[in-house]
């Protein structure tokens, strides 16, 4: 039976901190707190859940490891420390986390607190975004097992992925060098209102080819277009510049059929990506 009043809980271990959950069904695991303490879009103080069950001290969730193929970082790793990785961290991911808040709120948030998270106005993680293009992999975690989930499939859930009573403690991702890479945040400030999110534009270039292109968007919804992405794959650079406005006529035909994000938005995206093709056409 829970208990009358609040309570946080510091499980050092993860049999501890399932063993609290299973207790407590109704607590919410806490990591830096910028969401929680930022939901409430004032400065009151916010409504904290009856119970939180902090991840602070589980050291698992802050390592960060690395292979000939993957880096693997915890979920507990802050923002600012992942950027200060330097060049191990692929340019999609460090630009687009440069981008999040200050250097203030960098050093709380949490890059599982980050991709699990919902922005205010419906938006999504920003970080869905470079991870998605990046094929990372996340590893989650129950009391009975751990799974692992492509960022594509976890984003596209918009974090209803996670199963009762289930965290995200790892993100695996591959290390591959990208020539080009573009990232560009749509601030919900400058849609009248509507919803932002990220777009991360990378392209890996072999001998004046164009080996693999990969757009997406994470906002409100999640998209990526792979049928635009195979036409341009095997072109010669430069490309040709009717290739690159048949790219941007594809995903005009690609959002069309989507209910979001917002008219202004789609057309913003539209040119946003029309901008970064050309660029491979000079």
């Amino acid at each position: 039976m829970d208990v009358p009043h609040s309570q946080v809980f510091f499980p050092s271990s993860f049999p501890e901190l399932f063993s609290a959950w299973a207790r407590f069904p109704g607590a919410v695991p806490f990591s830096g707190g910028t969401s929680l303490l930022g939901s409430s879009g004032s400065s009151a103080l916010p409504m904290l859940p009856k119970n939180i069950l902090s991840l602070d001290r589980i050291e698992d969730l802050k390592r960060i490891t690395r292979t000939e193929r993957y880096l693997e970082i915890g979920a507990m790793v802050n923002l600012n420390e992942i950027i200060s990785l330097g060049k191990i961290i692929p340019g999609a991911l460090s630009k687009t986390l440069k981008g999040i808040a200050g250097p203030q709120v960098r050093n709380l948030a949490t890059i599982g607190g980050n991709i699990c998270g919902v922005g205010k106005n419906g938006g999504g993680s920003d970080a869905a975004a470079p991870m998605t293009a990046l094929d990372a992999r996340y590893e989650l975690r129950t009391l009975a097992q751990s799974r692992w989930i492509s960022a594509l499939r976890f984003s596209a859930f918009d974090a209803s992925a996670l199963a009762p009573q289930e965290i995200l403690t790892r993100i695996r991702i591959p290390l591959e060098h990208w020539n080009y890479t573009v990232c560009r945040k749509f601030h919900s400030g400058d849609l009248g209102g509507g919803t932002g999110g990220v777009m991360v534009f990378i392209a890996k270039t072999e001998k004046n080819l164009l080996t693999d292109i990969r757009v997406v968007f994470a906002g409100a919804c999640l998209l990526r277009d792979k049928n635009s992405e195979a036409f341009l794959e095997g072109r010669k650079l430069p490309l040709d510049r009717k290739d690159a406005v048949h790219y941007r006529e594809l995903w005009e035909n690609y959002l069309s059929g989507m209910a979001k994000p917002e008219p202004f938005l789609k057309a913003k995206l539209v040119n946003s990506i029309e901008s970064c093709v050309l660029g491979l056409a000079d």
